[in-house]
Formats: C-alpha cells, structure tokens, sequence
C-alpha cells in the first residue's frame, strides 16, 4: 500500500537521479553517425538519460515541424513564440537520418503548431511515409500533441497506423492548467479515447514531483485506464531552468515500482515506472 508523504526538495538531487555515463560499442557507433551526418534527435538536444541504453537497443527520438512551440508549458524547456515557416524537406531529412542511424523502432514527435491549420498533420504524414519508404523494416511510435482538438486532423494520424500513438496527460487534473497552459486534461483524455476506438495501440505519460498527491495519481492512471491506454510511462519531473515550474517532491524509487505494480494490477499492458522514466523509454519493448 502506498502512503502519501510529504518532504521539503531537496538541496541536491538524491543518490537515485545520478545517471550513468552511456557506453557500448552499439552506442558509440550510433554517435559517431550522428555527429559524421550532422543528425538531430531529442535524445541528444534534450540530454536524455536514458540515450546511451536506447541507442544501444537501436530506439531513437526525432522532433519534427521546429524547435519552436506555440504553447508555453511551465515543465518544458522547448522555446516558445512565433514558428518559423514549415520546412517541406523535413520528412526526408528525418527518414534519411533513420535510415543512416539504422534505428529499428523510431519515436516521432513534435512541436505544438497551433499556427498551422492542419495543426501540422500534413507534415506528420509526410514524414511516417518517407521512413517507411526508406526504412520499411523499422518501427514507428508517433508521440502527437492534441491538435487543439481538431478531430479532422487526429484522423490523419489514424489512418497512418502507426505502431503505437502515445499522446502524454504529463500530470493530473487538478495541476493540468499550471503545468500545461494551453492544454485540456478532458481534451487529452478524447485524444486517446478517438485513438483506441480506431484500432492504435495507446500510450500516454505522466510527471511526478509536482505537487499532485497519491490519491491524484490514482484517479489520473484509472482515467488513462477508462479511455482504454495500453502503456502508461511514470517519470521524475525534473526542472529544466530556474523560470520552469520548481520540483515540489523527488519521488523514491520504490514508490516508483509501487506505481508499477498499481498500474498492471488495474490492466495497463506495460507500465514504465522509474525517477530517470520517460516517455520513450524501452519504447521498443512496447511493440507487444
């Protein structure tokens, strides 16, 4: 049984957050091609913990449509403001450094384009079949934003079929305004109803040690769960700057796998719990 507890935050970060130095040959060789070729992943831009495991597993992360986001979410570190135009090139350059890196399951995701009508579907078509195209043997997840609730443009990713579409709820209802401004935690909770009801194999995440308490976590996974999400994904909030939301708790690992177990005891298919978790880790293990 887990029992909520409260701590003040730590000065330092606890023992459990030091992340190992990535090693293995798989993992240098990947390197190497993606400083020789200039490539771009988010494993690398977003100092990932977790890259030199999944590079080495041959699992890799690529943002499309920019670096620029036109929401301001108070836990991400990605710039926000005015996008630049959309680069009609992208989807081959992406599907180019697939192939190049001989990724195996390749994690897809975005920007929020608010800007663009199409929300930026056009491009997230686009690049899913230039990878096939290039890469017909490699798997794909496609981790979307919500679209502004555009069903028309949802639709799109759909009718692509991806292996897994995972869309993050990142924290509970009550924190969703703060931590996510411009998104809706009931909006999120249709995007990933509309995605089972046709046919995706559903995944979503969320952060903890913002400040939700145990009994939030609770109703938070039996939402994901009444929506029908196969793969839920807890992690550790951890502050990108000083002008980012603050870290309120550094979770135990223990409450972590206590999570784990809760989370396959209500019929999640796959549960990835841990402080250094996040959403595309062993993403090549959730291809069930």
């Amino acid at each position: 049984m887990i029992e909520e507890t409260t701590q003040e935050v730590p000065v330092k970060k606890p023992s459990w957050l030091r992340v190992k130095l990535p090693t293995g040959e798989a993992y240098k060789k990947v390197r190497g091609l993606v400083s020789e070729h200039k490539l771009h992943t988010i494993c690398e831009s977003g100092n990932c913990p977790n890259m030199g495991e999944c590079w080495g597993a041959g699992t890799a992360t690529f943002m499309i449509l920019g670096n620029i986001c036109t929401r301001s979410c108070g836990f991400c570190s990605v710039a926000t403001g005015k996008p630049l135009a959309v680069d009609v090139f992208e989807p081959l350059r992406v599907a180019k450094s697939v192939k190049i890196m001989g990724v195996k399951h390749a994690v897809i995701t975005s920007v929020d384009r608010d800007d663009l009508e199409d929300g930026g579907s056009d491009i997230w078509v686009q690049t899913v079949r230039k990878i096939r195209e290039l890469s017909p043997d490699t798997t794909l997840e496609t981790l979307i934003p919500d679209f502004a609730g555009n069903w028309e443009n949802l639709q799109r990713i759909i009718d692509l079929a991806p292996e897994i579409v995972s869309h993050n709820l990142e924290t509970v209802r009550r924190l969703t305004r703060q931590v996510r401004i411009q998104a809706k935690y009931d909006r999120s909770l249709e995007v990933l109803f509309r995605l089972k009801k046709g046919g995706m194999k559903t995944k979503s995440g969320i952060m903890l040690g913002l400040g939700e308490t145990h009994q939030e976590i609770i109703e938070t996974l039996e939402d994901l769960r009444s929506v029908g999400v196969d793969i839920v994904t807890l992690g550790q909030y951890l502050q990108p700057t000083k002008s980012h939301l603050p870290v309120a708790e550094f979770v135990h690992p223990e409450r972590f796998k206590e999570y784990k177990d809760l989370g396959l005891e209500m019929g999640f298919r796959y549960v990835e719990s841990g402080p250094l978790v996040r959403s595309s880790y062993h993403a090549e293990k959730h291809l069930f």
